[in-house]
């Protein structure tokens, strides 16, 4: 029988390591790069023209944010094409809000964006 701080914790955990896959400056910059291509995304080549990333370090952040749900990866012939998973940053935005904005109040919830799918 799992118990119900332990399953809260564990969800915790996982918002906690994706918020330290955003800590990164550069992961940051794609995946807000990604966003603003949503939802078509980007190739690899399209990502490096854009942003002052090298190259043989690009391929390491958008692993850390696939590994984390952040971004997804389709193949394409040669290519890969990233998006940026908006069910999962919705979700990750939902966590963020839902205490501030249900139990404490510390937030209206007019004063905050909504995200519609």
């Amino acid at each position: 029988m799992e118990r119900k701080g332990s399953s809260e914790s564990a969800v915790t955990t996982r918002y906690a390591e994706m918020f330290t896959a955003l800590g990164a400056e550069p992961r940051l910059r794609i995946l807000r790069l990604l966003l603003s291509a949503h939802p078509e995304g980007l190739v690899v080549g399209e990502i490096l023209e854009s942003l002052d990333i090298p190259a043989s370090t690009l391929s390491h952040h958008l692993e850390k944010l696939k590994v984390y749900e952040l971004i997804t990866v389709e193949r394409k012939s040669t290519f890969l094409r990233y998006r940026a998973n908006t069910d999962t940053l919705r979700e990750l935005l939902s966590f963020m809000y839902a205490e501030c904005c249900t139990r404490s109040k510390a937030i209206e919830p007019e004063q905050i964006v909504t995200i519609k799918k």
